[in-house]
């Protein structure tokens, strides 16, 4: 059997909120996040906290960070989004306190069947513990946790939970040793 794209349907997949929500996030978005005019994270707090989003204290947002749903989105106190960053939340995504999303990082929580001719969507959330680091230009996909203090290295790519304490590396990511960190 083929894939049919134009049987596709997702109509069982609601962002919870109207469309002109939806469309005047995405103008906010594109100004003042996903773009270089606005370099202050206070301000990009602001308008995440304006659209629904729980954010902590002390927490860091560069630019060019581009977020889907902002109502679907909670951050720990401390943590840092780097620039270029995406979170594609289709699904809740919890970040923990002190974790940090290096440049160019993505955060994906939906994908598409291939199994299915019909090519359904699917979500899954993404939860990011405390300490939590992922790398630059690294993937997380859908339904992933990231237990505390573990790392996913530069360009990896996160299929499966990533254990406490632990670094990742590869396509998809493996665990090639134990974080130590010294006080």
């Amino acid at each position: 059997m083929n894939q049919k794209l134009n049987t596709y349907n997702n109509d069982w997949y609601s962002p919870g909120k109207s469309k002109l929500t939806l469309l005047t996030w995405y103008c906010f978005n594109a100004i003042f996040l996903n773009s270089y005019l606005i370099p202050f994270s206070a301000f990009k707090i602001f308008i995440l906290k304006l659209f629904g989003a729980q954010i902590g204290k002390g927490v860091v947002i560069k630019p060019k960070v581009n977020i889907k749903y902002p109502w679907k989105l909670i951050i720990g106190n401390y943590s840092w989004i780097g620039e270029e960053v995406w979170i594609d939340n289709l699904d809740m995504v919890s970040i923990g306190k002190n974790c940090c999303l290096s440049q160019g990082s993505f955060l994906l929580c939906g994908n598409h069947n291939y199994k299915k001719s019909t090519f359904d969507l699917m979500v899954g959330p993404i939860k990011l513990k405390d300490g939590s680091w992922i790398g630059a230009k690294a993937t997380v996909c859908p339904g992933i946790t990231l237990e505390e203090n573990s790392i996913l290295t530069v360009g990896s790519i996160a299929t499966k939970n990533l254990e406490p304490n632990g670094i990742y590396s590869g396509n998809p990511a493996i665990k090639i040793k134990n974080r130590i960190i010294n006080e």
